[in-house]
């Protein structure tokens, strides 16, 4: 079993159920999820191939009846879901605990010292945890883990890939929406964000008049709030949904369907990643940094603070603290082929020399899972 609470912990398990279903055909695998968006996107990526539940509230009724239903041998909960009820039942049936792609903030670890006893007491019934890095490593030792219950692998969200199918399916839409035309887009927007957003678009298209948004809102129920804004800001605009190719007047696309966010950064030629201008923390850059083209961000990028760190230090990413800043950047990679390439080329080169903590993750697991057949 796999719990990956919502949208952001599920796009990180996706290589990983895929790694264990390849590895263990036989082995069923039932992801569990907390939120509407989370199942959607474990339903785009498996579809039947494993099974979905939601997770229930952390009562120990409720859990107990859950575990005599599901049975699992190995539960793996994505970054740092800690459920007290759930990891004592698992802990009083035997049942191992691997916490995988974990992070600990500082805050978060300030935090759970308040409650230093109950929170150690919790800590040593889990069988092992993963860290993405040496800080999550020491940050969780002083919580009461012991050296033998972590190991470091780095952070899952490196180990993505556009595969070819992928490639060949964003070229056919990038000749069929945009041949001559620049694209940029706006992903996972947050309220407030898409104001600004469609701001910069206005001043950028008096210098680019062919230039197409993709503008991509983070939940669902914004889809059609984006589309109330970009009508009222009189663009020419069509949604995803509707299967429409843009016409060479289109000035917007609100993207509101779920699952190819991966393929709309394909189509386009750089990217600016949301959550990252108004305090939600910044969502993860390097799904648009895999397909080689820039990344501009916000100032706010605390939930991806180490991946952020890195891509700055080598070139690959662009921060952006406003509209006109936000206008300048693009404004300059789109008249600038060779500026534009050089972010992106640092950005991708960033998402590879990171990648292996798949792979040293599966090597952690093995132990727990059933032998493979030669």
């Amino acid at each position: 079993m796999l719990h990956s609470v919502s949208v952001g912990e599920t796009l990180a398990a996706i290589p990983l159920v895929r790694a264990l279903r390849h590895r263990y055909p036989p082995l069923p695998i039932t992801v569990t999820t907390m939120t509407p968006t989370g199942s959607e996107r474990v339903r785009w990526a498996f579809g039947n191939d494993v099974h979905h539940v939601y997770l229930p509230y952390d009562l120990p009724g409720a859990m107990s009846r859950f575990l005599d239903r599901v049975n699992p041998k190995l539960v793996i909960i994505m970054e740092t879901e800690l459920w007290p009820n759930l990891i004592k039942a698992l802990h009083r049936r035997g049942i191992p605990l691997v916490v995988a792609n974990a992070r600990l903030s500082a805050h978060s670890a300030a935090s759970y010292k308040r409650f230093s006893g109950f929170v150690s007491d919790i800590m040593r019934r889990i069988t092992l945890i993963a860290a993405q890095n040496e800080e999550d490593d020491a940050r969780f030792l002083e919580l009461g883990l012991t050296k033998n219950q972590l190991e470091i692998t780095g952070s899952l969200k490196f180990d993505i890939s556009v595969t070819p199918e992928l490639a060949m399916q964003a070229c056919a839409l990038r000749r069929q929406w945009a041949e001559c035309r620049p694209v940029w887009i706006a992903s996972s927007t947050h309220e407030g964000e898409e104001t600004l957003l469609l701001q910069a678009h206005r001043q950028l298209l008096t210098r680019f008049p062919d230039l197409l948004l993709i503008l991509v809102p983070r939940h669902p129920e914004r889809f059609r709030v984006a589309r109330e804004m970009t009508m009222k800001a009189r663009f020419n605009y069509i949604m995803r949904s509707s299967g429409e190719v843009p016409s060479r007047s289109t000035q917007v696309v609100v993207g509101d369907t779920m699952g190819e966010l991966m393929l709309l950064y394909g189509i386009a030629d750089l990217a600016f990643v949301g959550g990252s201008l108004v305090a939600r923390g910044g969502h993860n850059p390097l799904e648009a940094a895999a397909h080689a083209i820039p990344v501009l961000m916000g100032p706010h990028t605390l939930n991806f603070r180490n991946i952020c760190s890195k891509l700055h230090e080598a070139g690959g990413l662009i921060t952006v603290t406003d509209v006109p800043s936000l206008v300048r950047s693009v404004s300059a990679l789109l008249s600038n082929e060779h500026y534009r390439l050089y972010y992106g080329r640092h950005a991708v080169h960033v998402l590879y020399q990171n990648q292996g903590a798949l792979e040293r993750l599966l090597n952690l697991l093995e132990p727990y899972l059933p032998k493979r057949s030669l």
